[in-house]
């Protein structure tokens, strides 16, 4: 008999947002809800002196190494492409 385990994790690659210094940080992580609590609780030194932060963009990857790759993608292009990734990205789902 043969068993396949099924992996339940999906990954997420994450664009947030600082209320204060308008500073985008780009992340990827499986708990995408307790990785925002920690950026907003101050326990992500990046991120910490730039507190609130609000999500602007998540996308779902069925592994860890797509949202690596995706997320090393997203940190390597300058600010103008990165705005504009985002605009198109929001813009597929204005709609929803």
């Amino acid at each position: 008999m043969t068993v396949f385990f099924v992996s339940m994790i999906v990954y997420c690659v994450y664009i947030l947002i600082s209320k204060d210094s308008r500073r985008y940080y780009i992340g990827q992580t499986a708990d995408l809800q307790a990785r925002l609590k920690r950026h907003n609780a101050g326990l992500v030194l990046s991120t910490k002196a730039f507190k609130p932060w609000d999500l602007i963009l998540s996308i779902e990857k069925p592994t860890r190494i797509e949202a690596v790759v995706l997320e090393k993608k997203i940190k390597n292009l300058n600010s103008e492409d990165l705005k504009k990734f985002i605009e198109n990205k929001m813009d597929l789902y204005k709609d929803f």
